[in-house]
C-alpha cells in the first residue's frame, strides 16, 4: 500500500508539474515528463563493453560481456516503453545491464523515434530496422545469427511482437529465435476487457491515458479519444471479424472475478473509422495479424501483471499463440502492475516481485 500511494503521488506530480510549467511558458508538459523520466547514461561497468552506434540511421546501444566466451553468443534487440512518446536507450540503461549481465547476452537498446513529433509507423519502422541490420551484422558482435531474441516493454513489447511478425517473412534472413513481451500493448479496438474495467485507475497506466498513447502514436494527436474509450471507433462488422481473436470469451474466467460487464457494440461514424482505421493493421495491432502468421512465430516469454490494463492484451496473444503450436513461457506476477519491472532497481520504489519478474527473463533467456 505504501509503494503504490507513493507510485499514485508521483503520478500526480509529474502531471500537475507539466501542466503548471506549460501554464507559464516555461517548457511543454511533454517536455517536462521527457526530461524526468530520460534518466542518464551510467559510467563504466566492469562486465561490459558499453557502445553507442548507429544501426542504419537508427542510434542503438550495445551491451557485450567482457567475459571470454566458448562460442557466439546469443543476442537480444530491447524496445524500450513509455507509450511510444517517452523513455530513451539512457532510462533502459539499469534493464539492459541486468539482462546482458546476468544472461551473458550481447543486448541491443533501440532509441526509436519518439510520438506525437514522429507518428506510426515510424516507430515501428526504426525497430524493423535496427533489427534487420543487427541480424546481417550479428557475427560481428560474437552473436550467433540463429540465436537472436526480440524483445520488449509496453508500447516495446507492441514493436518487438510487431517486428518479429514481419521477419516470418522475411527468407532473407536468420530465423527470429525468440520472443520476449512484457506487458505488452496489442491492440486498440477494445478498451473495455476485463482487465480495462477493473484497472481502470491503477497507476502508472490509466486506461484513458492508453488510449491517449495509442492515438498520438497513431496521429499525434489525442483527437477522437472518447470514441476509442467507449468502443465507438470501429464499426460493428470490423468488430465481429476480430471477435474470435479478441473477445473476453477468450480470457480465463479467473481473471473475471475482480468484476467485467460485457459492452454492447455501438455503431460507429465514418469520420472517426476513416481517421483510425489503420488501428486494424496488424504492424499496430500485432493481436489481429492472420493465423497464418501466428503460427511461424518463434518460442514466446509474455510477462503479465494482474493490476495492468494491459493484462488481457496478452493473455489473448497467449492463446492464439498456444492455439497456434508455439511454445509459450508466461509468467503472471499476481502482486504487479504495469511498469513494476522497471523499478526493479529504484531503491524504495522496487518491488521483490518486479526483481523476479525480471530474473524469470533472464532465465529465460538462459535457457535458449
Amino acid at each position: 500500500a505504501f509503494h503504490f500511494s507513493v507510485l499514485l503521488k508521483l503520478y500526480i506530480h509529474y502531471f500537475f508539474s507539466g501542466k503548471i510549467l506549460e501554464k507559464l511558458g516555461l517548457c511543454s508538459q511533454l517536455g517536462f515528463t521527457r526530461y524526468m523520466r530520460q534518466g542518464k547514461k551510467l559510467g563504466e561497468d566492469p562486465k561490459l563493453f558499453i557502445k553507442d552506434l548507429q544501426f542504419g540511421k537508427v542510434p542503438v546501444r550495445i551491451y557485450q560481456p567482457r567475459a571470454p566466451s566458448a562460442g557466439r553468443r546469443r543476442g537480444v534487440i530491447y524496445f524500450h516503453g513509455g507509450g511510444w512518446m517517452f523513455g530513451s536507450i539512457n532510462s533502459y540503461e539499469p534493464i539492459c545491464r541486468y539482462i546482458a549481465r546476468e544472461s551473458e547476452s550481447v543486448v541491443v537498446s533501440v532509441e526509436y523515434r519518439l510520438a506525437p513529433e514522429h507518428t506510426y509507423p515510424a516507430q515501428y519502422e526504426d525497430c524493423l530496422t535496427s533489427t534487420t541490420h543487427f541480424m546481417k551484422t550479428a557475427e560481428d558482435y560474437g552473436v550467433d545469427p540463429a540465436c537472436i531474441i526480440i524483445s520488449g516493454d509496453s508500447a516495446g513489447g507492441n514493436l518487438a511482437a510487431a517486428v518479429c511478425q514481419t521477419l516470418v517473412g522475411r527468407p532473407d534472413l536468420p530465423k527470429v529465435h525468440a520472443q520476449v513481451l512484457i506487458y505488452p500493448c496489442l491492440q486498440a479496438i477494445d478498451f473495455n476487457l476485463p482487465s480495462y474495467q477493473q484497472n481502470c485507475a491503477v497507476p502508472i497506466l490509466f486506461r484513458e491515458r492508453t488510449a491517449f498513447y495509442v492515438l498520438q502514436y497513431l496521429k499525434g494527436d489525442a483527437s477522437f479519444l472518447e470514441d476509442v474509450l467507449e468502443g465507438c471507433h470501429m464499426p460493428v462488422d470490423v468488430k465481429l471479424k476480430f471477435r474470435k481473436w479478441l473477445s473476453a470469451d477468450n480470457i480465463p474466467k479467473e481473471f473475471k472475478v475482480r468484476g467485467y460487464k460485457p459492452k454492447v457494440p455501438i455503431q460507429s461514424s465514418n469520420e472517426v473509422y476513416e481517421a483510425v482505421k489503420k488501428i486494424c493493421e496488424p504492424t499496430f495491432s500485432p493481436l489481429l495479424t492472420e493465423d497464418a502468421v501466428v503460427r511461424q512465430l518463434p518460442e514466446s516469454f509474455i510477462l503479465t501483471c494482474e493490476y495492468d490494463v494491459l493484462r488481457d492484451d496478452a493473455l489473448l496473444y497467449k492463446k492464439r499463440l498456444e492455439d497456434g503450436g508455439v511454445p509459450v513461457t508466461w509468467y503472471h506476477i499476481e502482486n504487479g502492475f504495469h511498469g513494476i519491472i522497471s523499478l526493479f532497481d529504484k531503491g524504495r520504489l522496487s518491488f521483490p516481485a518486479g526483481k523476479k519478474g525480471l530474473d524469470n527473463i533472464v532465465n529465460f533467456l538462459r535457457s535458449l
